[in-house]
């Protein structure tokens, strides 16, 4: 279960002057939705939330007039200068469901000397459990030689989690690197 705790006020207000207000009281616009429920549009506390939202696919629980709803964030929208967050899309979960999520992917360990290691992909779609989402996926390069290529079934995913996306999936591919001229020369 979900660890991070946030107070959310219900708000009325819409509109980009209602957004900007809502942003200079240090607080942050939201909505959560899901589950066939009309969406709930909500202020969440600035800083707080920012440090919640730090991890990926993080789970909170936000309490909005006494209720308290289990939401996972979907989306974060961030001013491309400043950085600062614009607005949060969170979906309703509920302990036990399955919830589609985007993960990272992590490669671990050296390849063979004077190899070069081509990561196609940094995140995989998993299908997991709402409460129990992996922070990463690893997957090992160790020793791994030139013309070797990771696919999505390379992975080495965490109990009760299963890939979402069908076919192959390349992640990466080792290639032999490049010899600098003048090494050759000599």
């Amino acid at each position: 279960m979900s660890d991070l705790n946030l107070t959310g006020e219900a708000r009325n207000e819409f509109g980009k002057g209602a957004a900007r207000r809502i942003r200079r009281a240090k607080q942050i616009p939201a909505v959560i939705y899901g589950h066939g429920v009309a969406p709930l549009h909500i202020v969440l506390p600035e800083r707080e939330t920012s440090r919640a939202i730090r991890s990926a696919n993080a789970l909170l629980n936000v309490t909005v007039d006494g209720v308290v709803h289990l939401a996972l964030v979907k989306d974060v929208q961030k001013d491309p200068v400043l950085q600062i967050v614009e607005h949060i899309d969170l979906l309703t979960v509920q302990k036990g469901e399955k919830v589609i999520v985007d993960v990272r992917v992590v490669l671990v360990g050296e390849p063979a000397a004077a190899v070069v290691v081509n990561q196609e992909e940094m995140v995989v779609s998993v299908t997991a459990d709402a409460t129990n989402v992996p922070v990463s996926v690893e997957v090992s390069i160790a020793g791994r030689t030139a013309g070797q290529h990771i696919y999505a079934t390379d992975l080495v995913l965490p109990a009760n989690t299963e890939l979402a996306l069908e076919g192959v999936m390349l992640i990466a591919h080792l290639a032999e690197a490049a010899v600098a001229p003048e090494a050759v020369a000599e």
